[in-house]
């Protein structure tokens, strides 16, 4: 009997020049660091300090027993489209259409990922804001978009300097993201400072991608979203979640 051995390979070799380039995340080296510290407290996950509240994860485990575990519409399930609809209607006066406009992923990170991908051609710029969640530019690049970025000061309370907005925007500008309350800064944005980037995305028929995953961790007034500014609610693909409302980080939704 004849053994033939196969030489080891380099897995490097098939992986894509766009994902070879991506740069490391910071803050999980940072992450690394403090959970091999010993009684180093970590600010660095937004993760409430609460767990589910028990009338979700009865919920969820009644749903499991009763054999609601099979695969759904790739929209996900109607009832959670209208619930979500009905939502945002009570809370920001817009109203989705549950069958055409309501999409649910696995988190606010595969939705932004999702609307990226939808949107972007290659070469395409995309204008957020830093500090900022760390897989925002990472998500831009693996869509072969251009990550323009525009620094937010603590001095200034994380204020968008509107006057920067509009010199970054050029002829292949395609979107503005927003992300308020922000990770990781806590900054809220005014509804003057929205008013004016919906100006600015009318203006300039561009896209705002808003996330407000933490829209409902606001201690400071209310919770403004961009999609209640005339105008807006058909140029913005809006985001949301359970995650840190309702402490569902790990629940994935």
């Amino acid at each position: 009997m004849k053994l033939h051995l196969v030489k080891s390979h380099n897995v490097e070799n098939h992986i894509s020049d766009n994902v070879k380039t991506l740069p490391p995340s910071g803050i999980r080296e940072f992450f690394d660091i403090v959970y091999n510290t010993p009684d180093c407290i970590s600010l660095g996950v937004g993760e409430p300090d609460f767990v589910t509240p028990w009338r979700i994860s009865d919920s969820g485990i009644y749903a499991i027993k009763d054999g609601n575990t099979h695969y759904t519409s790739n929209k996900g399930l109607l009832e959670l489209r209208q619930a979500i609809a009905a939502h945002i209607k009570k809370n920001h006066g817009i109203e989705y259409n549950p069958e055409t406009q309501v999409l649910v992923t696995v988190g606010v990170s595969e939705g932004l990922d999702i609307a990226l991908r939808s949107i972007v051609n290659p070469g395409d710029e995309i204008i957020y804001f830093e500090p900022c969640y760390v897989s925002y530019a990472a998500t831009i690049k693996l869509a072969y978009g251009k990550a323009v970025t525009i620094a937010t000061h603590f001095k200034d309370g994380f204020a968008i300097d509107i006057d920067a907005v509009k010199k970054a925007i050029t002829s292949k500008t395609k979107a503005i993201m927003l992300n308020y309350p922000s990770n990781p800064t806590g900054a809220s944005i005014s509804k003057e400072n929205l008013e004016a980037i919906a100006a600015i995305a009318i203006a300039n028929n561009l896209i705002v991608i808003s996330d407000e995953i933490y829209d409902a961790i606001t201690y400071n007034g209310e919770h403004v979203s961009i999609i209640s500014i005339p105008g807006m609610a058909e140029r913005t693909i809006y985001l949301n979640g359970f995650s840190k409302a309702y402490a569902m980080t790990g629940w994935r939704l």
